[in-house]
């Protein structure tokens, strides 16, 4: 798969239906915003991909990560921006939220196009898993140090990598290769 498109779904405590965070891109051709809280499945698929679960919090943990992941959404600097390469796009906007809620604790896939775009003016800042740093010139020039990402080499928004706690290869088109990735 050259990229996955990313997302963020909550549900509050005693709530009927989930939410959806994400950044869809063909909205900013019309002029809208491109970030949408809309009520979708958690789980659905995007144009025929399997979806692929990162994360699952619940209880007490998950109440008191989701008012920060809204308002992580709320800041996401680029609300009517959309680029496909290098970002920003929607997984600059989940790579944005992992960066500010450090109870989800993981990183986006290696295919994940975008996760590198940390912002214009900003090369240095936490790694997603917040475990680290990370240096990057717009997604397309970067490298990432840190206990959750092991090293990350991007070079024009591929990234390659190694991952030392839970041995893995990271290599762009393919994810993640080696054993699977988990919270810290």
């Amino acid at each position: 798969t050259f990229g996955v498109h990313s997302w963020i779904a909550v549900k509050e405590k005693d709530a009927t239906f989930y939410e959806r965070l994400e950044v869809i891109g063909y909205r900013a051709r019309r002029g809208l915003e491109v970030v949408v809280v809309h009520q979708a499945e958690p789980d659905g698929r995007w144009f025929g991909a399997e979806p692929e679960l990162l994360r699952d919090l619940r209880g007490a943990s998950a109440e008191r990560a989701i008012p920060k992941i809204k308002a992580a959404a709320a800041s996401y600097p680029y609300p009517k921006e959309y680029r496909v390469w290098p970002g920003p796009n929607s997984n600059s906007f989940v790579s944005h939220i992992l960066r500010q809620v450090p109870e989800i604790g993981v990183e986006l896939p290696a295919n994940a196009v975008g996760k590198d775009w940390i912002g214009r003016g900003a090369p240095f800042g936490l790694s997603e898993t917040r475990t680290g740093i990370q240096f990057s010139l717009f997604g397309l020039l970067g490298l990432t140090l840190g206990l959750g990402e092991g090293i990350e080499f991007n070079f024009l928004g591929a990234t390659f990598g190694i991952d030392f706690l839970r041995p893995a290869l990271k290599l762009p088109m393919v994810g993640r290769v080696g054993m699977q990735d988990k919270p810290i």
